[in-house]
């Protein structure tokens, strides 16, 4: 079974990674910072995690406002470093689990938290900017990552409470996982500071300390709080703080602190915290009876002849060549598609056997890969291939057969009209 190890908190400032990219470790300004990090760094390197549960909010990089969700989960199994501007950082991609994320987002689901799920995202310096400075990676970094980002920046935003209650479901859901994992929660971001507005600069390392202490010593303190009261305290940009709470829900009530320090060079005050994990065994295995609760949901639809849920595995399994269908929407996409699709195929680095599944409309097929029905019905639109045509084809039946099983028969699609002089479609 999987366990939770202990918890870190530590601010994710990008003069972490600027210090970092710059072999500043020494100077007057930064030394402190790299100081606090190495405890952290030499726990690491005692503890050697198996993975990296790592909790940060994105900086209007890879997530931005035209779709921005509470909790995002990624159930990737590689993440790029992002480019936030200047060019992305010199650092290599950070592996994922991508099974213990579906096992995680299952889980979280099945206990009411409304999830959202990302893949194919780099990730910008909320991750990459701490853990720069906390492990090397010169030959690839020695753990995998299962990152979690928080909205924080659109309000409204998670509660204290709620990501305290998350953090809860949280423990349940890795200390459910069936394989042998060590895992760490990593929670970053704060603490007081804010960088918008007459306020910019504002700090209160009085209130870091007693944040601090509470989230060690009485969390239900902290989750009483409003998010107007934590930016009253720590700043508007330091009320991200609230997502320490998941983190510290996560660990059992009785944890034993190893370190805790603390710096405020300029803007930000710069947190380091290390927590172990004082869980007692209960003597109930209680983890058969969480992951029947996970999937009870889906219990029973394997009895269900030619039906296939589109989990999360599916997802990620399917991505790329639902990725290639998605693009379709794109006018330039699709024609480059109707005239040149190999070349396409190359472009999208589909496998052998995603190229086959497309050139030879292998409708069926594609539902078994793990295609999303409502992306066959984009690629029928761009051929000129109805709905119905499709759903004869997952059955195995010709248009004509299924007709007979319908009240009506009509035929349509989600192509817009073909009005005279319209080019006329690829197939039928």
């Amino acid at each position: 079974m999987a366990r939770i190890i202990g918890g870190l908190a530590v601010s994710h400032t990008p003069t972490i990674g600027f210090a970092v990219d710059h072999e500043k470790q020494e100077e007057e300004a930064w030394a402190p910072i790299f100081e606090s990090f190495a405890p952290m760094t030499q726990w690491l390197q005692d503890k050697r995690p198996d993975v990296l549960f790592y909790i940060f909010n994105d900086h209007v990089t890879s997530f931005f406002f035209d779709h921005y969700s509470a909790f995002v989960l990624g159930i990737d199994d590689h993440y790029e470093v992002a480019d936030e501007g200047g060019g992305p950082r010199d650092l290599p991609g950070i592996g994922g689990h991508a099974a213990l994320s579906r096992h995680i987002g299952e889980s979280l689901m099945a206990d009411e938290f409304d999830m959202s799920f990302f893949q194919d995202k780099p990730l910008d310096h909320g991750l990459f900017s701490p853990m720069s400075a906390l492990l090397p990676f010169e030959d690839g970094w020695p753990v995998d990552v299962v990152p979690l980002q928080v909205g924080v920046l659109q309000f409204p935003i998670p509660s204290a409470a709620r990501c305290y209650k998350l953090g809860q479901a949280l423990r349940r859901a890795i200390e459910s996982y069936p394989d042998d994992l060590d895992v760490a929660i990593v929670a970053t971001g704060g603490v007081s500071h804010q960088v918008h507005g007459e306020r910019a600069g504002f700090n209160n390392p009085e209130w870091d300390a007693q944040f601090l202490d509470l989230l060690v010593n009485d969390q239900q303190q902290l989750t009483q709080m409003t998010l107007a009261e934590f930016a009253t305290l720590g700043g508007l940009e330091g009320s991200e703080v609230v997502t320490y709470l998941i983190m510290r829900g996560a660990l059992s009530q009785t944890v034993t602190k190893r370190h805790q320090d603390y710096y405020l060079p300029s803007m930000t005050g710069i947190a380091t915290l290390i927590l172990e994990n004082q869980a007692q065994p209960n003597p109930i295995d209680l983890s058969e009876r969480y992951r029947q609760h996970s999937r009870h949901q889906l219990a029973g639809i394997e009895a269900l002849e030619g039906t296939y849920p589109f989990t999360l595995e599916r997802s990620r399994k399917g991505y790329r060549i639902n990725r290639f269908l998605h693009r379709l929407i794109e006018p330039e996409w699709r024609e480059r598609f109707l005239a040149d699709p190999e070349a396409l195929f190359e472009e999208a680095a589909l496998s052998e056997e995603e190229r086959r599944l497309i050139r030879e409309r292998d409708w069926q097929g594609m539902i078994h890969y793990g295609v999303i029905f409502f992306l066959l019905e984009k690629l029928g639109a761009v051929i000129g291939t109805s709905n119905l045509h499709i759903y004869a084809a997952m059955r195995g039946e010709s248009l004509e057969e299924f007709q007979k099983t319908r009240n009506q028969q009509v035929t349509y699609s989600v192509a817009r009209r073909q009005d005279a002089g319209d080019a006329s479609s690829a197939e039928t």
